[in-house]
């Protein structure tokens, strides 16, 4: 599957989230190994903390179902009245969340980028020296 192709997941997921706080729906698709897809959205809550990213919903709906290896992951997301093509990065949270299953050298982050191509990173790149598994043995 394309980046692009990858891109429309996500932004069909996007329709999903539940954003009444923010208004900033975000959609994922997370690709395993084996190439399949997990979907993930935003669901936000009153008291804030509780609120759960699109990244996160899809790595734990994977890990829920025994997945461990991942390959990449699409993210769409903006303002509600959008369509969602701003690049929009995964949070500092959702990042440790990918160090704790990712290969940070290999695992790639594609972002929305408007009729441009994808834009696509490393996990090495948004989270240099990150602290994962490996920093315990």
């Amino acid at each position: 599957m394309t980046n692009a192709e990858l891109i429309l997941e996500a932004k069909k997921v996007r329709e999903r989230a539940y954003a009444p706080y923010s208004h900033h729906s975000v959609g994922a698709a997370l690709v395993t190994k084996s190439g399949k897809i997990y979907h993930g959205c935003n669901i936000e809550n009153a008291a804030y903390g509780p609120t759960n990213c699109a990244e996160r919903t899809a790595f734990f709906r994977a890990v829920y179902e025994g997945e461990r290896e991942f390959t990449k992951i699409a993210i769409a997301g903006g303002m509600e009245e959008t369509d969602g093509n701003a690049p929009c990065a995964p949070c500092g949270v959702c990042r440790q969340v990918m160090m704790e299953f990712c290969d940070p050298e290999t695992f790639k982050i594609v972002l929305a980028n408007g009729e441009e191509e994808p834009l696509e990173y490393t996990l090495k790149e948004l989270l240099p020296l990150g602290f994962g598994p490996d920093n315990l043995k």
